[in-house]
């Protein structure tokens, strides 16, 4: 399993990483201290590093230059907007920078970016008795092959990568019709609706009111 560690001084923001994280597959830990941060990469070994800039103990630029040799790809998480911060993240060798407040379903999905790039994502997802061989574009429910379109396929990514998470129609639409939602759901609303029944997902897959919907999977 992918080890992801998490380094921000705020604890909800903690939180609300790891939970998201952890319903997309990946195993996490957190520290909310430069210092201690710094313990953790000694101890232990991680496929990617979220990592906050303004830190008590050791700031994050610094924890960069000792992870820089250790080849550990790195996303800063930061309230440092400055094109100069990202600038100078960049330059001392993280992978990407995102600046808070942020989107959870952006957070994911640039997180399996820079995996990709370091050949360390996860190619098999699964939810309930759906298997998901993102690589090879294969769906399996309960062993029998579902073929999806396209948009059906990477709705099914974004659903099982955000699982118990609402995700809004805005959101889907962007991600995988990638243009600007023009407020129409119909679209949206019928690709779900196929989703749902090849799926069997009638029940689990659920609308939430005037948000969009959400995948529930138990926990």
């Amino acid at each position: 399993m992918i080890k992801i560690l998490i380094v921000d001084d705020e604890k909800p923001i903690c939180d609300l990483i790891d939970l998201n994280l952890s319903a997309a597959g990946y195993h996490c830990r957190a520290v909310q201290d430069g210092v201690a941060a710094l313990g953790m990469i000694e101890e232990g070994r991680y496929d990617l590093i979220l990592l906050d800039v303004m830190l008590p103990g050791v700031d994050g630029y610094d924890i960069m230059e000792y992870i820089r040799p250790l080849k550990i790809p790195v996303i800063f998480i930061t309230a440092k907007y400055e094109v100069k911060d990202r600038v100078r993240g960049l330059k001392l060798g993280a992978d990407d920078y995102l600046v808070k407040p942020f989107d959870v379903v952006e957070l994911v999905a640039r997180v399996e970016a820079v995996l990709r790039r370091y050949h360390k994502a996860e190619n098999i997802l699964s939810a309930g008795d759906v298997v998901v061989d993102v690589e090879a574009r294969q769906v399996m429910r309960g062993g029998t092959p579902v073929v999806l379109t396209n948009k059906e396929f990477g709705l099914l990514l974004l659903f099982i990568r955000n699982k118990n998470v609402a995700l809004f129609r805005e959101t889907l639409y962007e991600n995988v019709w990638e243009g600007e939602y023009s407020g129409d759901s119909r679209t949206v609303d019928l690709h779900v609706q196929r989703l749902r029944k090849k799926l069997g997902w009638e029940r689990c897959l659920v609308t939430v009111y005037k948000v969009g919907y959400r995948l529930e999977v138990p926990q």
